[in-house]
């Protein structure tokens, strides 16, 4: 029963984040990333504080500036910056797809800096993985988008954060991590908005976009600490996965997205990649 409750939670969570993605891509076809990062990223900093402050917790803890956090921080604000401008300017499902192979990397990441141990089968699952990788921004050919290569650098840089709050210190709260988290997202705004011309006043259209995205941003990330707090954690992460199905949805009923069998196919060899990677280790 709680393996089904924390997948139902991790779900809820990957339906949250694509509904995100979907309000933070109309919200910038009006506006420049940087400042749709800015706003989302402050709202969210000020909800995820309000709630460290109804709890009595610190918003500005010490441990904030671990060694750790730093290396979060940092890889928060290079994985936003490649992600966000991915959504802005490609497509969503090809986004999606290649954010798949995030796990990927974590378990390949695992080994070099925590001395985890990976047999061949899930190495060569990893390997597999990057093929699909590969399959959906096919470099080289025709059909190549080079943009595709922000979704690549936002995938590295969401790898270096999960990796680094695996070694976060355990006296900071989801509340607190979720300031931080948020907070670098205005720092990539700023990077990215002084390279992209001036700020502009976004109509309400795009503010009430920028809250919905805040909101649903908010929700998921909560149901995404519940989720992993859930059950057995080999039995609820595979979930993860459904992110990939809302995107395409969204992306196609949304923005008239149609992706082709190669991406299908790609997008097919990162999911099984990662599910094997996943049930592997758990039999290890």
């Amino acid at each position: 029963m709680e393996n089904i409750r924390g997948a139902m939670f991790m779900i809820a969570a990957m339906a949250g984040f694509a509904v995100e993605d979907m309000f933070l891509k109309a919200a910038t076809q009006h506006i420049p990333v940087g400042e749709a990062l800015i706003l989302f990223g402050g709202l969210g900093t000020l909800v995820f504080a309000g709630l460290a402050r109804a709890r009595g917790e610190r918003v500005i803890h010490p441990l904030a500036l671990s060694r750790p956090m730093l290396w979060r921080h940092a890889s928060e604000v290079f994985g936003r910056i490649g992600f966000t401008l991915a959504i802005a300017l490609t497509p969503l499902s090809t986004t999606s797809a290649i954010l798949q192979a995030t796990p990927l990397v974590v378990a390949a990441g695992a080994v070099v800096f925590f001395g985890e141990t990976v047999g061949w089968r899930r190495w060569s699952a990893i390997f597999v993985g990057f093929i699909g990788v590969l399959m959906v921004i096919r470099p080289g050919v025709a059909g190549f988008d080079p943009l595709s290569i922000l979704a690549v650098i936002g995938m590295l840089g969401f790898a270096g954060r999960d990796l680094a709050t695996r070694a976060a210190p355990k006296g900071l709260s989801t509340a607190q991590l979720g300031v931080y988290g948020f907070l670098m997202l205005v720092v990539a705004g700023i990077c990215v908005q002084a390279f992209s011309g001036p700020m502009r006043m976004p109509a309400p259209t795009q503010m009430a976009q920028i809250a919905a995205a805040t909101l649903f941003g908010v929700m998921a990330y909560s149901a995404l600490t519940r989720a992993m707090r859930t059950g057995e954690l080999s039995a609820v992460t595979p979930f993860r996965y459904s992110r990939l199905i809302f995107a395409l949805i969204f992306g196609a009923v949304v923005f008239g997205e149609r992706p082709d069998a190669l991406t299908y196919a790609g997008s097919a060899l990162i999911v099984a990649s990662g599910i094997y990677i996943m049930l592997r280790g758990r039999r290890a």
